[in-house]
C-alpha cells in the first residue's frame, strides 16, 4: 500500500460523515481511579485515537496532531456505564484537519445516555517526507455538522492565538536541570 497519496488523486471535497468513527467499550475496575469513576487519562487516549482515525479517514495519509484545545469532562463515567466515542471531521484548512469527539456515556442498567464529554483536536496531514499534505474541503450536512463547521474558523484563530503564546512562554522557561541551577531561587 502506498504511503504518500497523489496529490492529483486528492479529491476537492469529502463529506464530514465520510470520516465518522464510533468506538464504545466497558468501564473495567482498573479503568477508574479513586474517586470510582473514569481516568481522565483514559477518556484522552479514547479521545485522540478515535479521533486521528477520523483524520486519516478524511485525508487517507499520514497526520500529527497539532493541537488537542479542550477535553472538557462534562459528567462522571462510572463503572456501571459504557463509553461510546463519536468522531467527525467538522473542519479543514489547507493541511489541516479539525476533528470534533463526543464521548456518550449509556447507563447499563437504566439505558440512560448523556453526553459526558467533548473535545476539538486538530491534525495536519504529512507524507513520509513530514512535509505537509493539502487536505479536501469538507462539507456538513446534519444540524450537528453545520454547527460545528459554522464555528470552526473562530476556534481556528484561538488556536494561532494560544499557540503564539504558548511559544512565547516556552521560551521563557527554564530546561536545565533542578539540581544545576545556580540557586534554588531561578
Amino acid at each position: 500500500m502506498k504511503e504518500d497519496k497523489d496529490l492529483s488523486e486528492t479529491p476537492a471535497f469529502k463529506y464530514c460523515r465520510e470520516s465518522r468513527v464510533f468506538k464504545t467499550g466497558r468501564v473495567f475496575p482498573n479503568d477508574v481511579n479513586n474517586h470510582k469513576t473514569l481516568f481522565g487519562g483514559k477518556l484522552m487516549s479514547g479521545i485522540d485515537e478515535v479521533a486521528s482515525i477520523s483524520a486519516m479517514r478524511h485525508c487517507r495519509a499520514n497526520v500529527v496532531t497539532a493541537s488537542a484545545d479542550s477535553v472538557d469532562f462534562l459528567l462522571p463515567i462510572r463503572p456501571t456505564d459504557s463509553v461510546c466515542f463519536e468522531s467527525f471531521v467538522t473542519w479543514t484548512g489547507r493541511t489541516s484537519i479539525e476533528v470534533f469527539v463526543k464521548v456518550i456515556s449509556e447507563h447499563l442498567y437504566t439505558g440512560e445516555r448523556a453526553v459526558a464529554a467533548t473535545s476539538f483536536l486538530t491534525f495536519v496531514a504529512v507524507g513520509e517526507d513530514g512535509v505537509p499534505l493539502p487536505v479536501p474541503n469538507i462539507i456538513p450536512e446534519t444540524v450537528e455538522e453545520k454547527l460545528m463547521n459554522q464555528s470552526a474558523e473562530e476556534r481556528a484563530e484561538l488556536r494561532k492565538v494560544r499557540r503564539a503564546m504558548s511559544k512565547k512562554l516556552a521560551s521563557q522557561l527554564n530546561t536545565s536541570k533542578y539540581w544545576e541551577q545556580n540557586s534554588p531561587i531561578q
